[in-house]
Formats: structure tokens, C-alpha cells, sequence
């Protein structure tokens, strides 16, 4: 890619991130709308293991079951 397109690709994906981040309000997120019910909040051990260790479980979960599956199918392929 040359240089005028990697240019006009960062422009793009800047232009895309900044009217993104323009068109969402998140400022009106403190305003509760009609009806709503919002539950109990989270503590920090809570957000921490849904939001950190969780995700990381998982990952390591998913690359474990794929090595497993990995080695067992190069053992096939040797013996």
C-alpha cells in the first residue's frame, strides 16, 4: 500500500471514529428513562471477575482445548 492510501485510510477510519463517538450521547445515560429499573449496582470484586478474570478464564480455556486438540492430532499423524 502506498502512501496516499494508507493516508487516505487513516483519514477514513478517523473521519468513521469521530463521527462515532459524535453521534453517541452518552450524557444521556444519567437522564432515566420512563419505566426504567435499574437493579443493584456491582462491587468492585464482582466488576473485576465479570469484566477481567472471566474473559482471561475463557481465553485460556478455548487455547487450552485447542492445543489438546492440536497435539492429539499430530500424535494421529506420527503413529
Amino acid at each position: 500500500m502506498d502512501k496516499k492510501n494508507a493516508l487516505r485510510a487513516g483519514a477514513l477510519a478517523a473521519g468513521t471514529t469521530l463521527m462515532m463517538l459524535l453521534m453517541s450521547s452518552p450524557a444521556s445515560a444519567l437522564v432515566p428513562d420512563d419505566g426504567d429499573d435499574p437493579g443493584p449496582g456491582l462491587s468492585v470484586i464482582e466488576t473485576l471477575g465479570l469484566y477481567v478474570v472471566l474473559p482471561i478464564v475463557i481465553f485460556l480455556a478455548i487455547a487450552g482445548l485447542v492445543m489438546v486438540g492440536d497435539k492429539s492430532r499430530k500424535q494421529q499423524k506420527q503413529g
